[in-house]
C-alpha cells in the first residue's frame, strides 16, 4: 500500500513537471511571436518618412518583435481620429493637431512618444519676383492659405512676435491641390504650407528656387515642435515592449538617415509610383537639416521634448484661440516613458 502511495506520488510530481514545462514552453513561444502593429501616416509617401522607411526595409521593426503595417490618413486630424477609434496603434501626426484635439470634449487621452520633427516646417513661401523678400514685406499682400492647413494656426502667434499689421494682409482660401498652382501663376502673393512640401513643389513647377522666399515660422520666434508619434492609450497599456521596439527601430532608421540620406532615399522611392530622386533626396535633406538636426536635437539627443520649450509653445498655440478646457502640461500631451536610452539617441 505505501508502495502504491509512493508510485501515485510520483506519477503526480512527474506530471505536474510536465505541465509546468508545457505552460513555459507556451510562454516562450507567446514572447517570440511578433506584435501586428498598425501605423498610420497622415500623409502620402516622400522623402521626409525615410526614418520609418528604414525601419521597416532593412529589418529594425521585425528585429524588435512587431510586425508593422503602414496606412495613410488623409491628414493629421484624421490620423488621430484612427488612432483614437483604435482602427491604428500608432500614428505619425502634427503635435500640435493633437494638442488641439486633446482640449476637445470626448477627446481620448492619446499622447506623442517620440518627436520626430523638433521644430515645426510651417512657412510662408513668396515670390520675390511679387515684392516679398522677409517676413514684414507681407504687410499689404495676398496670402493663399488651403484648406486643412495646420501652419495657418500658429501664423497668429508669429505675426503677433514680429509686430505684422495682420489688418493689412489678405487671407485668400484656396483648395489644397491649387496652393502652389495659384502662387505659380501669380493669383496669390504667398502662401502657406510646410516648407518642405510647398517649397520644393513649387520648384518642381517650374518656379526658379531665385524667385522663392521660404520663411520658416522656426526662423521667427515660432517655438512648436512638428511632427510626432503618437500611439493609443489602450495599446500602449497592453503592448508597452512592443511600442518601445517600434521606437528603437525608428531611432536606428532616423540615424541611417541622417548618416547616409543618399541610401534612404533609394528605399523610399521604391515605394512610391513615378517619383523623382532628386526631389525626394533634396526634401529629405531639408528636413534633415530644418526640422530635425536642430540644436536642441544635438545637445539633447532624437525624439525628446525640452518641458519649457513645449510650455512657450503652449502659449503660442494659445493665441489662435484660448484652450476650451484645462490648459495642458507637457505631461499631458508628450510621455517620454518609451524613448530609447538616451545614449542610443544621441547625434554622432
Amino acid at each position: 500500500m505505501r508502495m502504491q502511495r509512493l508510485l501515485v506520488s510520483l506519477a503526480l510530481a512527474i506530471l505536474a513537471t510536465c505541465v509546468l514545462a508545457g505552460q513555459s514552453a507556451v510562454r516562450a513561444e507567446e514572447t517570440k511571436r511578433p506584435v501586428a502593429v498598425m501605423f498610420a501616416l497622415d500623409r502620402p509617401l516622400d522623402g521626409s518618412m525615410a526614418p520609418l522607411v528604414l525601419a521597416a526595409t532593412r529589418g529594425l521593426f521585425s528585429a524588435e518583435g512587431a510586425t508593422v503595417t503602414m496606412t495613410t490618413a488623409k491628414g493629421s486630424p484624421d490620423a488621430i481620429a484612427r488612432v483614437a477609434a483604435g482602427e491604428t496603434d500608432m500614428a505619425l501626426a502634427d503635435i500640435n493637431e493633437l494638442i488641439r484635439y486633446r482640449d476637445t470634449s470626448g477627446s481620448q487621452p492619446i499622447k506623442a512618444v517620440f518627436v520626430l520633427f523638433n521644430t515645426a516646417p510651417y512657412a510662408i513661401i513668396a515670390r520675390k519676383s511679387r515684392g516679398i523678400h522677409g517676413l514684414a514685406d507681407i504687410e499689404g499682400k495676398t496670402l493663399g492659405v488651403a484648406e486643412g492647413d495646420l501652419s495657418i494656426r500658429l501664423w497668429p502667434a508669429v505675426a503677433h512676435h514680429n509686430h505684422l499689421r495682420t489688418e493689412t494682409i489678405k487671407l485668400s482660401r484656396v483648395g489644397a491641390a491649387v496652393r502652389e498652382p495659384i502662387l505659380s501663376a501669380g493669383q496669390v502673393d504667398a502662401v502657406s504650407g510646410f516648407s518642405y512640401l510647398s517649397a520644393l513643389n513649387l520648384r518642381d513647377r517650374g518656379v526658379p528656387a531665385a524667385d522663392l522666399a521660404v520663411l520658416r515660422f522656426a526662423d521667427f520666434g515660432c517655438e512648436a515642435y512638428g511632427h510626432a508619434v503618437i500611439v493609443n492609450p489602450d495599446f500602449a497599456a497592453k503592448q508597452p515592449a512592443a511600442v518601445k521596439g517600434v521606437l528603437r527601430a525608428l531611432t536606428s532608421g532616423l540615424q541611417l538617415a541622417i548618416k547616409d540620406p543618399a541610401a534612404a532615399v533609394t528605399d523610399v522611392i521604391s515605394r512610391m509610383d513615378d517619383a523623382s530622386r532628386e526631389l525626394e533626396l533634396e526634401r529629405l535633406q531639408t528636413v534633415l537639416a530644418d526640422n530635425v538636426l536642430t540644436s536642441d536635437v544635438r545637445r539633447d539627443g532624437i525624439g525628446g521634448i525640452d518641458p519649457a520649450r513645449f510650455e512657450r509653445a503652449l502659449d503660442q498655440i494659445a493665441e489662435d484661440g484660448k484652450f476650451h478646457h484645462k490648459r495642458p502640461a507637457p505631461a499631458d500631451i508628450f510621455d517620454d516613458s518609451f524613448l530609447p536610452p538616451a545614449d542610443s539617441r544621441l547625434v554622432n
